[in-house]
Order: structure tokens, then C-alpha cells, then sequence
């Protein structure tokens, strides 16, 4: 049984202090997470369809430095890469929130996609070069969970807080949001700045003399299939959860923003809660097989929301958006531990940054497709289509998974390894 106190007592001192600032650091994104399209389209006065587009730059920017960004990973370490990105998310932050018109939100927006762009090839690799083994794996779903933590707490907070009749109140949570971001600053300027996480001496190809890149990366099938993986399940998941459900849940299922503010934050509540529990009953086995069932909660979790477009403003409605909320999150905790600890078992350590950069730019390519598809078919009322879409993409997640098992490792695959007996 994996328990809080086990885990602990098994990291160390860096890893404590990573975990330590996760949930008040994420605390401010939580504030204005579920309320971004909203803000751009109800309070700002965008249209849908640009508030779409607008959604979309934050991956498309980070799509942009993703690949750049686990290079110098690689060559400089992540400490410094999360500096500068955390400074970018810092300034963007600040902007959004006083933007009026959409080329100030196309900056801020871009400020922010620098951040995450940069940030998740740098802060994953960080985690494994401080991490390793089993640890490894339950230390990405600790993370997740007090992410989540943050974010639950700051979704309730930004849900009643946040009021589109005063535009006063998003532009507090948006300088709210960037205060919380100065913690992770403070972190690598102070208790971390000796953890730079890169090999000093990586290995070099025997023809060229030079370290390995992304090409030499992608001729592995076992990458090729990650990759793909992780796009369709952000492009299903994470690209709809930010932008297609709460505009889905306004526009369709007539609900309010403290109704979507509840949804989101009972959807992180599933995660705290259930986390440690999940890791512990998937601990051993296929983790292609649990991104399966994965893939099977989540295609009841969007047929659940779709329900709300039967009755809008209805207990049915608000049932269905709850129950998403659920059904998704447990969904969540069998991704999370699982597919960040495959990409990083299978990277080689003077590699991480760019492993983590295509698993990053896979993710930036759902995020910037999920909202422009998304804002497309619910503009041109089509909600039933955007619900097809998803169920039909759980499936595709299953059917990857499947085949990106026959070109996994077993260790890789989470199955312990297997010791040979000795000859007698």
C-alpha cells in the first residue's frame, strides 16, 4: 500500500522541496484555469470563434519553443530554462489581465505559451534526474494530485469570486494568478539554485562527434507511438477541458460560470482523493492497459456532458457537467502516473530535455487543436458533432495504446523486471 508517509520519507530533500510549492504555486492558475475562454468572450467582448483562436495561441507559442527549449535542457539544465519561462508566465499573466483588445491578449497569450512550452520539457526532466524507479512513477502522480489540489481550491474561489457583469473582479484574479507564479521564482533562486539537472559529459555520436538530436530520437517506433498517444489523448482531454467544456457548458447546456467553477473543482477533488489509491492498484501492471481504461472513462465523461445540451439549465444539465467532472477525473489519475513515467524510462538521461520536449510539443499540438476545434463547432452549432468527436477519440486513444505496447520494454511498460534464475 502506497501512503503519503512512505512516499515522503523516500524522496529526497530536492524532491521535497518540488513538492512542497506545487499546490500554492498552482494555486493562482486554478483562479482563472475554467474562466480564460469567458473572460476573452464574455467580459472582454471577443466572439467565440476568436476567442477560440485566442485559447489556441497559448499552445501554438509553445509549440513554437517547445523543441528549442529541451535542447537547452540538455545543454544548460532546467533550472534555467524554468527561470526564464516562470518569468515569461509572470509578465503574460499580468498583461492578460488588463487586456482590451485582442492584439494585448495575443501578447499576453504568447507570454504564457512561452512558459508552458518551455516549462514541461525542463520541469519533467528536472523530476527525473532527481527521482528514479519505482519513486519515479508515483512521484508524477503525487504532483498531479496536489496540482490539482491547487487548482481545486482556486477554481471554487475564481467560480464565486469571478462575475462577468464586473470586469474588475477577473482583471484581481488575474494579478492573483501572476503573484502565485513568483513562488516557483523564488524556488530556483533559493532552496534549488544548486540542482541544474543535465549530464555534463553526455555521449556522443561516433560519427558526427556531436550529441544525438531529435531526429536520431524519432527513428525509435516506441517514441513515434508516445507521441502520437499523447496528442490524441491532450487533443480529447486537456485541449477540451480548458476551452470545448466550459463553452460547451455556457452556450449549450445554460450553465453558470459557479456551476463550471463546481465541476472543475470536483474534478480535482477526485484526483486528491483518489490518487494514491489508483497508483497503488496500478502499481505492477501494463501501463498501455490502464491508459486503455483510461480511454474508456473518458468516453463516458463526455457523454455525460453531453447531456446538458437535452435540457440547458437543467438539474439533467448540471447533473451530466458533475458527472463529468468525476468520470474524467478518475480517468486523470491513471494518465498521469503513467504516461510522463513511460516517456522518461524510456529517455536516456543526456536526452530528457528533448524527450520531454516531443511529449511537450505533442501536448502544445492538442492544445492548439482541441480550442480552434472546439470554438468551430460550437459556433456553427454543431454541439452534437463535438461530442461524437471526443467518444470516437477515446477510442483512438485505446487503439494506440495497443499498438505502442508491442514496442515497449516491459520495465518500460511498468511490469517489474524479471530476474533469470541461476544456473546450478
Amino acid at each position: 500500500m502506497i501512503s503519503m508517509k512512505s512516499f515522503w520519507t523516500a524522496l529526497p530533500a530536492e524532491g521535497r522541496w518540488l513538492l512542497s510549492t506545487v499546490a500554492v504555486s498552482t494555486l493562482g492558475r486554478g483562479l482563472v484555469l475554467p474562466f480564460t475562454l469567458i473572460y476573452l468572450h464574455e467580459v472582454r467582448g471577443f466572439g467565440l470563434g476568436m476567442s477560440g483562436l485566442l485559447m489556441a495561441v497559448i499552445a501554438a507559442a509553445a509549440f513554437v519553443v517547445t523543441a528549442p527549449s529541451g535542447a537547452l535542457v540538455d545543454r544548460y539544465g532546467a533550472r534555467v530554462v524554468l527561470l526564464a519561462g516562470q518569468s515569461a508566465m509572470v509578465a503574460g499573466t499580468l498583461l492578460l489581465a488588463f487586456a482590451t483588445t485582442p492584439a494585448a491578449a495575443t501578447v499576453a497569450l504568447v507570454l504564457i505559451g512561452i512558459n508552458f512550452g518551455a516549462s514541461w520539457p525542463a520541469f519533467n526532466s528536472l523530476i527525473a534526474t532527481v527521482v528514479e524507479g519505482e519513486v519515479r512513477q508515483q512521484y508524477f502522480g503525487v504532483n498531479f494530485a496536489l496540482t490539482n489540489l491547487g487548482l481545486g481550491v482556486g477554481g471554487i474561489v475564481g467560480g464565486l469570486f469571478a462575475d462577468v457583469g464586473r470586469p474588475e473582479t477577473f482583471t484581481a484574479i488575474y494579478v492573483a494568478d501572476a503573484l502565485a507564479g513568483l513562488v516557483p521564482l523564488a524556488l530556483f533562486l533559493g532552496p534549488l539554485r544548486h540542482l541544474h539537472g543535465r549530464v555534463l559529459h553526455p555521449p556522443r555520436d561516433l560519427m558526427s562527434g556531436a550529441v544525438p538530436g531529435y531526429r536520431a530520437i524519432l527513428r525509435s517506433p516506441a517514441v513515434r507511438w508516445l507521441t502520437l498517444l499523447t496528442f490524441v489523448a491532450t487533443f480529447i482531454g486537456y485541449g477540451q477541458f480548458e476551452a470545448g467544456l466550459p463553452a460547451f457548458a455556457r452556450t449549450e447546456a445554460g450553465l453558470s460560470t459557479g456551476a463550471i467553477g463546481f465541476a472543475f473543482a470536483l474534478n480535482t477533488f477526485v484526483i486528491v482523493a483518489l490518487q494514491f489509491t489508483v497508483m497503488g492498484r496500478i502499481r505492477g501492471r501494463r501501463r498501455t492497459r490502464v491508459l486503455t481504461v483510461m480511454a474508456v472513462l473518458w468516453a463516458c465523461a463526455w457523454l455525460l456532458v453531453g447531456m446538458g445540451a437535452l435540457a440547458p439549465g437543467s438539474a439533467l444539465a448540471v447533473t451530466g457537467l458533475l458527472g463529468f467532472g468525476l468520470v474524467f477525473g478518475i480517468g486523470e489519475t491513471l494518465l498521469q502516473p503513467t504516461l510522463p513515467a513511460i516517456n522518461n524510462d524510456l529517455a536516456a538521461d543526456h536526452l530528457r530535455g528533448r524527450y520531454n520536449a516531443l511529449n511537450a510539443a505533442a501536448v502544445q499540438a492538442g492544445t492548439v487543436a482541441g480550442p480552434i476545434v472546439a470554438g468551430f463547432l460550437l459556433e456553427q452549432g454543431c454541439a452534437s458533432a463535438l461530442i461524437a468527436l471526443m467518444v470516437v477519440g477515446c477510442g483512438a486513444i485505446a487503439v494506440v495504446a495497443t499498438v505502442l505496447e508491442r514496442h515497449l520494454p516491459a520495465t518500460v511498460n511498468g511490469r517489474p523486471a524479471v530476474v533469470p534464475e541461476p544456473v546450478r
